[in-house]
């Protein structure tokens, strides 16, 4: 069957399956990944030169993190506020575009955290190619004995960001055009968040990938739940019903 001939959830999950192949290739069968950071590593002064910068230390990892979260919060804050007291003149795009937002605001920093608490695998900046004390082990490669844990994949703070390509489903899909401009757009920026840390020596290449991928699963996953009416949703609010009875 061809690809475009496919229904729309299909072609999503194919998605997914394919980039998760191509990342995991990326990861486990070149040398990207090192060949980024030696680029950001001052081999002459054992330092990642941008670890300490303010723009990169400061404001991309305290400050726009902080703002994010705060963005975040307003999401989930919003997304109650009407499962509560349905705003009556929202469309059910609208609504459904709230709660899939508000639901990723929080799934997706969690997923993603939860994962880098189970992993393995360490930071640049943790290796002996970079001036630290551990081995650089691939994905799919086991851990020596006697190496403690690296817990940094996949990377942590893109995922501040990531949960804004959630914004697509006030589109879709309806708008199938404008929900993945929206939705490129935001992961665009999210990874530009991502890859500021990666000049700092505290993540990879694939780890932010690995983010991005895990993000656009969960979202895929709140969008079909919001979808199959999870959660008491209704595209109809009981109050509307109720006036125009």
């Amino acid at each position: 069957m061809p690809v475009l001939m496919m229904p729309k959830k299909s072609r999503g999950l194919l998605a997914l399956a394919a980039s998760a192949i191509l990342i995991l290739l990326l990861g486990q069968y070149t040398d990207i990944d090192l060949r980024l950071a030696d680029m950001a590593y001052d081999r002459a002064r054992g330092v990642f030169p941008l670890q300490h910068a303010w723009f990169t230390e400061q404001f991309n990892h305290v400050i726009l993190k902080a703002l994010l979260s705060c963005l975040a919060g307003a999401a989930v804050v919003v997304a109650l506020w009407d499962t509560w007291r349905p705003h009556l003149n929202w469309a059910p795009s609208r609504r459904l575009g709230m709660r899939v937002l508000g639901m990723s605001a929080i799934s997706v920093p969690v997923v993603v955290s939860l994962l880098k608490r189970a992993s393995t695998s360490h930071c640049p900046w943790d290796l002996e190619r970079y001036g630290g004390h551990e081995p650089y082990i691939r994905l799919l490669e086991w851990m020596p004995a006697g190496v403690d844990a690296g817990h940094c994949l996949p990377g942590g703070h893109a995922s501040s960001a990531l949960w804004l390509i959630a914004l697509s489903a006030f589109w879709w899909p309806e708008q199938p055009r404008k929900a993945f401009g929206v939705g490129a757009l935001m992961m665009a920026f999210a990874l530009g968040v991502g890859f500021v840390q990666q000049l700092r020596g505290a993540h990879f290449l694939t780890h932010t990938l690995w983010s991005a991928w895990i993000a656009c699963a969960v979202v895929m996953a709140n969008y079909a739940l919001a979808k199959r009416q999870a959660f008491g949703y209704s595209s109809v609010p009981r109050n509307a019903a109720l006036t125009n009875q």
